[in-house]
């Protein structure tokens, strides 16, 4: 299976979840808010009113690199690697876990990194952006995460 098919029949349950992954626990308002910032940064900022509400995201500094850090290793280990779950234990899950473990521990490092701000988070959410494309649309991944959030699952990475 490729592209959406394989992503929305990919969810995993509990028992296929990247075990590796710290577990970051994200409010529907913070992944709504995360999937805004990510979707401002993907888009051009031509707007008078886009140019604004990117200075509002950048004025919180670092806590909005730790909220898009959180988001990023969320999105890794629940959408863009979902793996389901009669492959869990192949060999080929085992690699993807052990990549999401590597990349959501870049994504703490950077956010938890001396001085991690605004330009942080816009890499951060540059190599989200990198990510989604390279396996399917932007668009499509964050309208998947706000629609799993508003449903409640996953919170959890």
């Amino acid at each position: 299976m490729t592209g959406r098919a394989q992503r929305t029949s990919g969810r995993r349950t509990e028992g296929a979840r990247h075990d590796d992954v710290a577990e970051a626990r994200l409010a529907l308002e913070q992944i709504l808010r995360a999937a805004d910032y990510v979707e401002l940064v993907w888009q051009e900022q031509s707007s008078e009113e886009e140019k604004a509400a990117l200075a509002e995201f950048n004025a919180e500094g670092p806590e909005l690199a730790r909220l898009i850090g959180e988001f990023g290793a969320l999105l890794l280990a629940n959408h863009l690697t979902a793996v389901p779950d009669e492959h869990a234990d192949c060999e080929s899950a085992y690699v993807v876990r052990k990549l999401v473990t590597v990349a959501s521990r870049y994504l703490e490092r950077w956010w938890l990194a001396s001085g991690a701000g605004a330009h942080t988070a816009w890499i951060a959410a540059g190599f989200l952006i990198e990510c989604m494309q390279e396996v399917g649309t932007v668009h499509q991944y964050l309208a998947d995460i706000r629609r799993d959030a508003a449903f409640g699952w996953p919170a959890t990475a």
